[in-house]
């Protein structure tokens, strides 16, 4: 008798009809790796091919801003016109060439746009992030035209993809950024069509969902990465947070990605969900929202943030009454920037742990910044035809990144 198959090779059809070779997805990290002009280069490609032939049946990039004027790093792709297309169709094939589905991660930082790039931010009201350090300048408040300029900026994003050869895209709304921001009874103080009650503070998005709809069609996927709270006394909640997964599951939205947390409160930084014990526990950080939203909602839904275990994987794919489980795939990040084929070894049971954890300096501050750096110093090896270098010297990745930074800053 043949081995039963492992859940997590099944197949997945989403509402628009579109179909995930698997449950396995790469979730997005910024890359920060655009060549000059902010568009895909040689690096991306090479990246994306090697994650590609990974064996995830989907792939997130990273942080696709929707306007060169307001970057989250100086190395991010930018869609938004046509004049990338050539190369943005070249990292599309290059993502595809291995069967997996690739989906662009459309965002725009709203406040979170460092004050290097970015000398007066936009966002909904104009309330300030507070951290140390001036590293963020004080935003102004958006007006009502440009926000729906910018509606129609996603919207764009959204086609040109498609034009690409993108299989999908995904709506970051979450993790502080500007459509995050605009859900957030603390960053939107407005009282108009955009703000002033949860129906309307969500309003933006839903304009971004329907205006992408109707520049792509039924048929092309659309994704939001929505926050399950911001961990904030006052902000996004979970209450809040059902209601809009009820709007966007009225508008047609076929994948849910769950995550939690801002700039001002991380959630998986290992100081709120990631530090209660009930959480190591059960490995993904949101199961517990995920199994509420999964009683409310028949959208498919991604859950990223946590999973190490292949068990713990195959668990929340099938752990509900009728089968269905808690959520429909399973998301990794940072697995992927340590071993590019984490996803084939955990499809075929030769991988059963998909821990990894960067060196530390013994500096708690420290290494809470470090292990970020950490990653993308991995990402960009890979970017560079490289292997992974799990044990290289903290300190050396703080000087690597930074002399990264200021080379992508020259080259802007």
């Amino acid at each position: 008798m043949p081995a039963p198959t492992s859940p997590l090779t099944h197949p997945l059809t989403l509402p628009c009809g579109a179909t995930l070779r698997n449950r396995l997805a790469k979730s997005a990290m910024s890359e920060d790796l655009a060549d000059a002009g902010n568009v895909p280069g040689e690096r991306l490609v090479r990246l994306y091919r090697r994650w590609g032939a990974g064996g995830a049946g989907l792939l997130i990039t990273g942080n696709v801003m929707v306007d060169r004027g307001a970057l989250g790093e100086p190395g991010n792709v930018v869609i938004d016109d046509a004049r990338g297309l050539e190369a943005l169709s070249r990292w599309a094939e290059a993502a595809k060439a291995g069967g997996a589905a690739v989906w662009p991660q459309v965002n725009h930082p709203g406040r979170q746009s460092p004050r290097f790039l970015v000398k007066t931010p936009v966002a909904p009201s104009a309330v300030p992030l507070k951290l140390p350090g001036a590293v963020f300048a004080p935003p102004r408040a958006l007006e009502a035209s440009e926000i729906t300029d910018l509606v129609g900026r996603f919207a764009t994003a959204a086609a040109v993809s498609k034009r690409a050869g993108f299989d999908g895209v995904q709506i970051h709304g979450a993790h502080g950024y500007l459509v995050s921001q605009f859900l957030s009874p603390l960053t939107n103080l407005r009282d108009d069509a955009w703000g002033g009650d949860p129906e309307r503070r969500r309003a933006f998005l839903v304009a971004i969902v329907r205006a992408m709809r109707a520049e792509v069609g039924p048929a092309f996927p659309i994704g939001v990465k929505l926050n399950s709270a911001d961990f904030q006394r006052g902000g996004f909640d979970e209450a809040e947070s059902m209601a809009v997964v009820a709007a966007l599951e009225a508008e047609g939205v076929d994948l849910l990605e769950i995550s939690g947390g801002t700039y001002e409160r991380p959630a998986t930084s290992g100081t709120i969900e990631a530090t209660r014990a009930s959480t190591i526990a059960r490995e993904a950080f949101f199961l517990e929202y995920a199994r509420a939203v999964r009683a409310r909602t028949k959208m498919p839904l991604l859950l990223t943030g946590g999973f190490r275990s292949r068990a713990g994987m195959e668990s929340a794919l099938t752990e509900g009454p009728d089968g269905r489980g808690a959520v429909d795939v399973i998301g990794l990040a940072r697995p992927f920037a340590q071993a590019p084929e984490i996803a084939q070894g955990l499809l075929d049971g030769s991988v059963t742990e998909s821990e990894v954890r960067p060196r530390r300096t013994g500096f708690t501050q420290l290494d809470s910044f470090i292990e970020i750096t950490w990653y993308t110093y991995q990402i960009h090896r890979i970017a560079e035809g490289l292997e992974p270098a799990p044990g290289v010297s903290p300190w050396w990745v703080l000087a690597n990144m930074a002399w990264r930074t200021a080379a992508a800053r020259m080259r802007m």
